[in-house]
């Protein structure tokens, strides 16, 4: 089954929580196990280098503690897959979405490209290896986890397009990448649930409840 994501406002489940759960997939004959762990400040550096892309960033200072769920083998970097942090808020990266060829001449991806003679590396933007690393441990609400992922993806870029879901105790927000530095995100409603394929799926035409950001 394709990744595909739930998510459920609090008011439409039993117990007044809020729910975000997505299953990860895998390609055709291709399994990557993982692991769970707790990831202690102490643990987190001052800086950070995607193995994929090779982007260097330079990250807060007082990261909190959380969970994670990298891949077992981390030959292609962390790939923290999901998490909560001790200010309760939890995060589900990615689902893997698409965008067309408009919009990717208006705002092409970032592409990491080696360095060549005569041409010095070029650092990729980030992508699903990197996320929860470079937002869980700094974030207090959901609204905050969008906000900095947005910011993220404005100065640095991505190389490809994802879905992601934050969620604290009153709020779930879904944060869609739609371009090298384009995002957008929307509050779901507390009444509501969202079923989410592999595909965008935010109109934000006639909402109070969702940003937009372009670098």
């Amino acid at each position: 089954m394709p990744c595909t994501t739930i998510l459920v406002g609090k008011h439409a489940t039993y117990d007044g929580s809020t729910m975000i759960a997505r299953n990860s997939d895998s390609g055709s004959g291709k399994f990557t196990p993982k692991k769970k762990t707790v990831v202690l400040p102490s643990e987190i550096a001052d800086s950070y280098e995607s193995v994929l892309s090779h982007v260097k960033i330079e990250l807060p200072k007082n990261p909190m503690k959380y969970t994670a769920l990298p891949n077992v083998l981390p030959k292609e970097g962390i790939w923290a897959g999901s998490g909560v942090n001790e200010a309760n808020v939890g995060m589900t990266a990615t689902e893997t979405i698409t965008t067309n060829e408009r919009v990717l001449g208006a705002d092409p991806m970032v592409i990491y490209h080696k360095a060549t003679d005569g041409m010095p590396e070029l650092p990729g933007g980030i992508g699903e290896e990197d996320l929860v690393t470079l937002v869980l441990p700094y974030i207090h609400t959901a609204r905050e986890g969008v906000k900095r992922l947005g910011s993220l993806l404005e100065q640095y870029g991505t190389y490809e397009m994802n879905g992601i879901a934050f969620q604290d105790v009153d709020e779930i927000w879904w944060l869609e990448s739609i371009g090298g530095h384009h995002w957008i995100a929307k509050r779901v409603p507390d009444d509501s649930y969202v079923v989410m394929p592999n595909q965008l799926g935010i109109d934000c035409l006639t909402s109070l409840d969702c940003q937009t950001r372009a670098r």
